[in-house]
């Protein structure tokens, strides 16, 4: 009996217990609402275009100060608009007939070439400008992979076509293990060269250091390689117009165009006045071979003011370092001397509170071939077009540039070819936007409207 008795309880307890895990057993809450499923372009927006390229100085709105540079928004409502279809402002990409995204074709869309850092692996090297996010790590093998299916699925705006769990990849898609350039062999060239310098943490810093060449004698420069760490804007060697200015700075001091605070440093503005570009290069890894039989003259006794651009968007300090061989041919290889173009409008009378646009043609003495094409122009500059004057291509558009501070370089890989008496026309538009007349000058407070290039003479 007692034994029955014994088995009973235990058979009660047990019952009991699984009346009570019954009862603490999470049944379906028919309140608690349905997962929201996001479209793949939703999910590229909030996991990458959001965090990485929607702020302020880069993709936030049209109001950044580098807009004019690229014409992109990047911010949620906005992106696709300005992405789908859309032509680029980068002029190689636009020679190359890309899109900024042409759905489908993820080769011929400008967006996933600018998000590989290693530009060799899907343009060769081609320079489609600094990769993206500038001044931020790269983004993921995932992250990129997921750009590129959403491209190839058509690029949809609403529907799930993309592994969302892409995302989730942290593999990193590069990692910099930056070699310096090794120098040209002696009696081959020169290097110049700005070694490591720091950037401090959520800063731009763009500044000049003056070097000397140390040629004793008149250099024939058929080759450029220039090459910088990751995060460069850009790398340009000047050279001056005038050696004996007073704006003409010292040698191996560096100096900045931004001070701590941000603010200008107004007397490098006022040392670039006397610049006139020679090579330089946006792109992290970048060479050049001037056209067979020509090269360009480097004098002796040359000195370059070397400027190096680097973006800082991380809390911490990145090193920046830049170089630039110039790679020399004997002078008996050389039929034609490159020259430097230094065209400028010394006549600019820009009226106050008013939009306008100011024209200037120069022609030249003999046949000429232009090679090359870049601009200069001062913070009220909106536009500055290069157009052919004279001959059957008389008013064609040659190079445009809508960013002052980072104006396009245009190489022509078929020289454009201007008869005696033919030239070039710059058409620039200002917005002075100030209470006063504002004409040609050397500080910040006036402006300038020259083009820069190469140029040989033909027989």
């Amino acid at each position: 009996m007692k034994i029955n008795q014994l088995l009973i309880g235990i058979a009660l307890s047990a019952a009991l217990l699984l009346a009570l895990d019954a009862c603490t057993t999470k049944q379906p809450d028919s309140t608690t609402p349905t997962p929201i499923v996001r479209s793949s372009f939703d999910q590229l927006q909030s996991r990458i275009f959001t965090p990485s390229c929607a702020s302020a100085g880069c993709h936030a709105s049209e109001q950044d100060a580098s807009f004019r540079q690229h014409g992109l928004v990047l911010t949620a409502g906005k992106s696709y608009e300005y992405l789908i279809n859309k032509d680029p402002l980068n002029q190689n990409a636009i020679d190359d007939k890309l899109k900024r995204v042409l759905p489908s074709y993820s080769l011929s869309s400008l967006l996933f070439h600018k998000l590989n850092f290693n530009a060799s692996v899907h343009h060769s090297g081609k320079g489609y400008g600094s990769p993206m996010p500038l001044g931020r790590s790269a983004l993921s093998i995932g992250q990129i992979e997921f750009v590129r299916r959403w491209i190839e699925a058509g690029a949809p705006r609403a529907g799930i076509v993309v592994d969302s769990t892409l995302l989730d990849d942290k593999t990193p898609s590069y990692i910099e293990n930056f070699v310096a350039l090794t120098p040209p062999k002696a009696g081959e060239g020169v290097q110049m060269m700005l070694n490591t310098f720091e950037v401090a943490p959520n800063f731009e810093r763009e500044f000049f250091n003056r070097k000397q060449v140390g040629n004793t004698e008149d250099l024939y420069v058929n080759r450029v390689h220039i090459k910088m760490r990751q995060s460069s804007h850009h790398f340009i060697l000047y050279s001056y117009r005038d050696l004996k200015s007073s704006y003409m700075p010292p040698f191996n001091v560096d100096r900045d165009i931004r001070n701590t605070d941000g603010t200008n440093n107004l007397l490098t503005i006022l040392s670039m006045s006397n610049h006139v570009f020679w090579v330089g290069a946006q792109t992290p890894n970048h060479e050049y071979t001037f056209p067979e039989g020509t090269a360009l003259l480097l004098p002796a006794g040359s000195s370059f003011d070397l400027n190096s651009h680097y973006v800082n968007k991380t809390t911490k300090p990145i090193q920046g370092e830049a170089y630039a061989n110039l790679y020399t041919v004997p002078k008996s290889k050389v039929v034609n001397v490159v020259r430097a173009l230094d065209l400028a409008n010394t006549t600019l009378d820009i009226t106050a509170n008013k939009r306008t646009t100011v024209s200037k043609t120069f022609t030249f003495a003999a046949k000429t071939a232009v090679i090359m094409l870049t601009s200069h122009y001062h913070k009220l500059g909106e536009k500055f077009l290069i157009k052919i004057k004279g001959g059957a291509r008389d008013g064609e558009v040659v190079f445009e540039s809508a960013d002052w501070e980072h104006p396009t370089i245009k190489n022509f890989d078929t020289p454009l070819i201007l008869e005696k008496g033919q030239g070039l026309t710059s058409e620039i538009t200002y917005n002075n936007t100030t209470a006063k007349n504002v004409k040609f000058g050397l500080t910040s407070e006036d402006e300038m409207g020259i083009i820069f290039g190469y140029y040989y003479e033909l027989p």
